[in-house]
């Protein structure tokens, strides 16, 4: 039978035909549309230069860590153990801060945090000022960069999460509508349509055998009729006009006087 999947609970009429059309048009059109949409995000400019973005600054933050670390090492050695105490002794405020802004990526918004530092706040000026001095402002360098890169690691690793979850909604979406929405509503156009087929010949039927009965109804008449008028032709009866009364008069005001009436 046409239209026997699955398809939408509806009553077979013509406005139903009409709003499954119209559903089936938008499906179509939302359908395009995020396939174009999924195929933007997944071009070789958006995940896979991320991708390849993300490798790099990986391997530059492996490379940073390791000289931070050697320069952390140098600087203990030269100043002794109690750097630490040093540092959070003299550090008032932070120098080194990020900003975040957001990134528009094919109707995506993707958040990228940006690392700089502030000017005039210069808390490790007398550190190491009895011996280490250059350690300590070569191993701050060092781990300013190492801050950077995080920061950057961060924020594609940040962009890559968002992008690849706004990937996979997308694709299910564009495989429910083509998969499940699209071929349901076709069942339902198709099982209207037959249902309609099937009311119009049941109706083109039904008018058939009307107009059959009446003929054989005019038929059977007219029959009757011809087999009176036989008979009547056989006991040699005619049709006649009615006889009038001559002593009817002619004016019904003449027919009779009217009494007097006395007041």
């Amino acid at each position: 039978m046409s239209g026997a999947g699955d398809r939408e609970p509806v009553f077979p009429t013509r406005q139903s035909l009409g709003l499954m059309k119209a559903k089936l048009k938008g499906a179509e059109t939302g359908h395009n549309l995020l396939k174009r949409k999924s195929e933007a995000l997944t071009n070789p400019n958006t995940v896979p230069e991320i991708t390849r973005r993300i490798d790099e600054a990986k391997r530059k933050m492996g490379r940073v860590m390791q000289i931070a670390s050697l320069s952390l090492a140098e600087v203990t050695y030269a100043v002794g153990g109690n750097i630490g105490y040093q540092i959070q002794e003299s550090a008032k405020s932070a120098r080194f801060r990020v900003r975040a802004k957001q990134e528009n990526v094919s109707g995506v918004l993707l958040p990228a945090f940006e690392a700089y530092q502030t000017e005039g706040n210069n808390d490790f000026a007398m550190t190491g000022l009895g011996k280490g001095g250059q350690q300590v402002q070569r191993c701050r360098e060092t781990y300013a960069r190492a801050v950077e890169a995080l920061v950057e690691l961060a924020s594609l690793q940040t962009a890559f999460v968002i992008l690849d979850e706004v990937i996979k909604v997308v694709n299910r979406r564009v495989n429910a509508i083509e998969h499940v929405i699209i071929p349901r509503t076709e069942n339902t156009i198709k099982y209207i349509n037959s249902e309609l087929d099937e009311l119009d010949r049941e109706e083109f039927y039904r008018l058939k055998k009307v107009a059959n009965k009446k003929q054989r109804d005019t038929a059977a008449a007219d029959a009757e009729m011809k087999k009176k008028n036989a008979e009547r032709e056989a006991n040699g009866e005619k049709h006649k006009a009615p006889e009038v009364d001559d002593s009817t008069p002619a004016d019904i005001l003449q027919a009779e006087g009217d009494e007097d009436i006395i007041f």
